[in-house]
């Protein structure tokens, strides 16, 4: 089945002001961002891409952008609101310093299935949406472009943590265990069988994820190689 490359948008103006930026526009990349993501095409040279999709914020599709300029055939990303910020209701665009005093930031760390943001969204709806969406575009790239397919999808931390979570088999209340950073590539190979989480929170090469014959003896499909494989 194909694999998915996962990236976290890269540094917003949001992150740097310390602020829940959820759904405000004109959230843009800061300049640390700007170069997290024109350094994104050189660390994925040499990884043929089927298609890119992204969520509609301004802040996901310009960490695309160089990318993008650096492979024409792609065109321009596909845009799915499933794979959007979680709606944080009230908590949108308030300090994070002050949104950690109120009684329910410690639901969302501890418990985050119990949580719903005010006036938006919980969190297992955003689980629900996200990992559909991951799955159903999976399954349409696998049918269009083959099973050793790879695509890549810009997306949010919570997001990303969602679908990690639900690939390892992790209840939501673990998701917050995951760690990824801004313009960091996580990598999830779906199988009829089980997802294998390849790479989390990468930000460093990643030429090692570009399809190639392998040598070793052949394992039934899904299958995890005993030991690992070297």
């Amino acid at each position: 089945m194909p694999t998915l490359l996962l990236v976290r948008h890269g540094r917003s103006t949001a992150n740097t002001a310390g602020i829940l930026a959820g759904w405000t526009p004109g959230v843009d990349l800061d300049d640390t961002g700007r170069a997290q993501a024109a350094a994104l095409a050189g660390r994925l040279a040499g990884i043929p891409l089927a298609l890119a999709v992204s969520s509609p914020l301004e802040r996901c599709r310009q960490t695309l952008e160089p990318l993008l300029a650096a492979r024409p055939e792609l065109g321009a990303p596909t845009e799915d609101e499933r794979l959007g910020e979680c709606h944080y209701g009230e908590w949108t665009g308030r300090p994070l310093a002050e949104l950690a005093k109120e009684p329910l930031w410690r639901t969302v760390q501890d418990h985050p299935s119990a949580a719903a943001f005010p006036g938006g969204e919980s969190l297992r709806a955003l689980s629900h949406r996200t990992v559909d969406a991951v799955r159903e575009w999976n399954a349409r790239i696998a049918d269009e472009h083959g099973e050793a397919a790879v695509w890549i999808a810009c997306s949010h931390g919570d997001v990303i943590k969602a679908v990690v979570a639900d690939a390892l088999g992790l209840h939501l209340d673990h998701f917050q265990r995951i760690s990824v950073e801004p313009c960091s590539v996580t990598a999830i190979r779906y199988t009829p069988q089980r997802p294998f989480v390849l790479r989390t929170g990468d930000t460093g090469d990643l030429a090692s994820l570009a399809p190639r014959p392998s040598a070793a003896p052949a394992t039934p499909a899904g299958d995890a190689v005993v030991g690992g494989t070297a």
